[in-house]
């Protein structure tokens, strides 16, 4: 497959001319050079997970519970001055065991050994070069990505990196475009930067090489906003996106948000994961008043596949949660939520928020026999999950920016819905540190 690259070559010329004639936005001739505008933070994370699996086989390990610690060093350098500007980006990550062992290990905060244990640390580095004309920036190396259809994930100790080139550009005014092509991924728990691309729920001895991808996002006004994606991975899928959210203010103290998300899959090339047609999308209405929001949200599969993606948080579906994200085969899900900001209350900085999804009518039984999806599902699988989260972020003093988070997720499933009855707890707590 050749026509994303071609496609995101094609996009970066034509950037590049739109550039040349913006008069409007010219981050780059206001650069003050390398050194000068440099960004050097600190993140340090401290995460306790657990996970119950209630229905494991006896054969099965059935708990999992790990304690670590990470430190994530950032490192953002400005750009040379002049019309083409000049600079790169570095991180380095360490992750280091506080408790674990070999019958509770797994959890995904720590890289596990040849006899099940936890390893007691772990590091990986990495980086990116860069260089900007006007606002339009292109990156060539290791890094984190957030397009819909691309996006690594940063829910466990260490951040997910990709390795690729990234074209961004804001020149156009009220929009951001982006072009990218990948070809290797590190895994959360992993040190190596050139793994596999990470593919959410498909069973392939095969995977793609490559994943491109093109699209943007417009603001239309201050209430309305739009996106556009399409992507290629390499001989399994094309996939397109598209989203609408919009906000009615009604006043100083309430107004209605409306979000919606589509995707649509298609398999592709040499099919490498078997037949796929998917159509997946996702309503959502929230009614904020005062410190209060609460949400409702409606999501649908179409299509005798799971919704599946490349990266690991590539899904802005509404009823994607903790444990399951509610897109299997021809499933049906529906949401609600509460959400409440302590601040009105006297408390700044104290946020909670609980949730509860229902999913039914879940069919994968005519899935491609020869397929990544067959057998993954059966024919009436349904399944719930409830989660609650309360998180306060430290306002002033020494310890300012501190933030401390509590989550806690039940999911209930039947067999045809194949995730289990699984309780978990995570606790984590942060501290960011600007020193440049």
């Amino acid at each position: 497959m050749k026509s994303m690259p071609k496609l995101a070559a094609g996009l970066a010329t034509a950037i590049a001319l739109i550039t040349a004639g913006q008069a409007h936005s010219a981050p780059q001739s206001d650069s003050k050079g390398f050194i000068e505008d440099s960004k050097f933070s600190l993140l340090n994370r401290n995460f306790y997970f657990n996970r119950d699996f209630r229905d494991a086989d006896p054969d099965d390990q059935s708990y999992r519970e790990e304690w670590a610690h990470g430190i994530m060093a950032f490192y953002e350098s400005g750009f040379t001055q002049g019309t083409v500007g000049v600079g790169v980006d570095a991180y380095g990550f360490l992750g280091l065991k506080l408790d674990s062992g070999r019958g509770r290990s797994g959890t995904g905060l720590l890289p596990i050994d040849e006899d099940d244990r936890a390893r007691d640390d772990y590091a990986h580095a990495g980086g990116a070069l860069k260089l900007r004309v006007a606002s339009t920036v292109l990156k060539y190396g290791e890094m984190q990505t957030t397009a819909p259809v691309f996006a690594t994930a940063d829910s466990r100790l260490l951040p997910e990196t990709a390795t690729g080139m990234l074209l961004t550009s804001e020149d156009i005014p009220n929009a951001l475009i982006e072009a990218g092509h990948f070809t290797a991924y590190n895994y959360r728990n992993s040190t190596n930067s050139r793994d596999e691309l990470l593919v959410d729920v498909g069973e392939a001895d095969r995977l793609g090489n490559s994943i491109s991808f093109v699209g943007g996002k417009y603001d239309f006004s201050d209430a309305l906003s739009g996106s556009l994606y399409a992507s290629s991975f390499e001989e399994t899928w094309r996939q397109y996106y598209a989203n609408l959210n919009y906000t009615l203010v009604l006043n100083d103290s309430q107004a209605l948000n409306f979000d919606g998300n589509y995707y649509r899959t298609r398999d592709t090339g040499d099919a490498s994961f078997g037949e796929i047609d998917n159509q997946s999308y996702s309503m959502a209405a929230e009614y904020s008043f005062g410190a209060h929001a609460l949400t409702f949200a409606y999501q649908k599969i179409n299509g005798d596949t799971s919704f599946d993606y490349v990266g690991g948080d590539s899904i802005f579906l509404a009823n994607a949660a903790s444990i399951s994200d509610f897109k299997g085969a021809n499933e049906t899900s529906y949401q609600l939520r509460y959400d409440i900001n302590f601040a009105a209350y006297g408390l700044p900085g104290l946020k909670a928020s609980a949730r509860y999804i229902r999913g039914d009518n879940v069919d994968g039984t005519d899935a491609d026999a020869a397929g990544a999806y067959a057998g993954l599902q059966g024919a009436d699988g349904k399944h719930w999950e409830r989660g609650f989260d309360v998180r306060y972020t430290v306002q002033s003093g020494p310890a300012k920016d501190l933030s401390l988070r509590l989550r806690q997720a039940t999911h209930r499933a039947n067999d045809d819905q194949a995730e289990g009855d699984v309780n978990e707890v995570r606790f984590i707590a942060e501290y960011p540190l600007d020193l440049i």
